[in-house]
């Protein structure tokens, strides 16, 4: 079995179905030794992005220009949203953050308070979203999942198992700055016992094993505490919260694989045996999410392709870092482009937004 994790893309164990592995094709090999070549960087203030991300820096940049451009449209009848979306989707996060200060030079005024004057519901919230920096857009995600009356704890699990700790961090420093709030606080009251213990760990995880080498001894001690917290009567979520949030994903794979063959059954099944409520599903999301993050992806936007603040999020989100894997897996799941979806489900101005983000078909 093939641990290597190839460009976060198709990485297996005997818990996915059989139709969801595949062969190498000629574009992963070039995607895979691209990944090897790119590490991509967290920051706050850019999107971490690298030859796997469909949006790129805008050659020939200019952003006075787009400033005057997007002043035009904004005080042309009834606004000229198509150059709107034009610019602004075909420019990278930190190009959108040179524009928002050029604007801001040229009228005196906030480009974030033109736009949700001159947009409205979808676009307006997707074009915002492009507006912020990586990690106030991962902080807005996150408060919209715990906001208003009860908590989105599917939403809550896909953004957090989806970043990686230094993500998790400025996302939480950010947090405090857009909401004047401590995310940590806000997800204590808003979930409840294990479930509150698993969700902290992930938002805190620290991968403690080295990534340098394969720890065979650390493999058997966390196969075997895996196995021995589910065979006794009392289900003890311990050793699972503690080994599912301290390794990388390569151990974890090796891990889990291992456990499987131990027990005869999928990780799933034994989460879903051995465990119930929100402790379940955060579990299962976790599981889910470690054998590849493009493929966890390209599967919630298969089962949410109709759902426009979760197309929006994955796409803004993942559109500088590593959207081409996102866009191959969602093609080997259903044989069908992510392109060619997105162009059958939305229409008008937010058509041609998402399209850009996309990109490009896959054939």
């Amino acid at each position: 079995m093939d641990f290597t994790d190839h460009c976060g893309c198709s990485k297996t164990f005997h818990s996915l179905p059989s139709f969801l592995c595949y062969s190498v094709t000629p574009i992963m090999e070039a995607l895979q030794k691209s990944m090897q070549k790119t590490t991509p960087k967290a920051s706050s203030h850019a999107m971490w992005w690298g030859t796997l991300g469909t949006v790129r820096p805008f050659p020939n940049f200019n952003s006075e220009k787009d400033a005057r451009d997007i002043q035009t449209a904004l005080e042309s009848k009834d606004s000229d949203v198509n150059t709107l979306v034009r610019i602004l989707t075909n420019r990278n996060n930190v190009q959108r953050q040179s524009i928002a200060e050029s604007y801001r030079n040229l009228t005196q005024k906030e480009l974030c308070l033109a736009l949700k004057k001159a947009l409205s519901g979808g676009l307006e919230q997707l074009m915002l979203g492009l507006m912020m920096t990586p990690s106030q857009f991962d902080a807005h995600r996150l408060r919209q999942t715990i906001e208003g009356i009860g908590t989105d704890e599917e939403s809550l699990l896909a953004v957090l198992c989806t970043k990686s700790p230094q993500q998790l961090k400025d996302a939480t420093i950010a947090y405090k700055q857009e909401f004047g709030r401590y995310l940590e606080n806000d997800l204590i009251s808003e979930t409840s016992k294990d479930f509150t213990k698993l969700v902290l760990a992930i938002l805190k995880k620290e991968e403690l094993n080295s990534k340098e080498m394969v720890d065979y001894q650390l493999i058997d001690q966390d196969v075997n505490a895996l196995n021995d917290a589910v065979n006794g009567k009392k289900k003890d979520p311990a050793p699972w919260i503690q080994v599912l949030t301290t390794r990388d994903s390569n151990h974890l794979n090796r891990v889990l694989s291992r456990l499987e063959d131990l027990r005869g059954e999928t990780v799933d099944k034994t989460v879903q045996s051995h465990f119930s409520g929100d402790l379940r599903l955060g579990f299962r999301t976790l599981v889910g999410s470690i054998p590849s993050i493009p493929l966890f992806l390209a599967q919630r936007l298969h089962s949410n392709i109709k759902k426009g603040s979760l197309v929006h999020g994955i796409l803004i989100s993942h559109s500088e870092e590593d959207l081409l894997c996102v866009r191959i897996e969602y093609r080997r799941l259903t044989n069908t482009s992510l392109y060619s979806t997105l162009q059958k489900e939305y229409k008008g101005e937010m058509q041609q937004a998402l399209l850009a983000l996309c990109r490009s078909e896959d054939l």
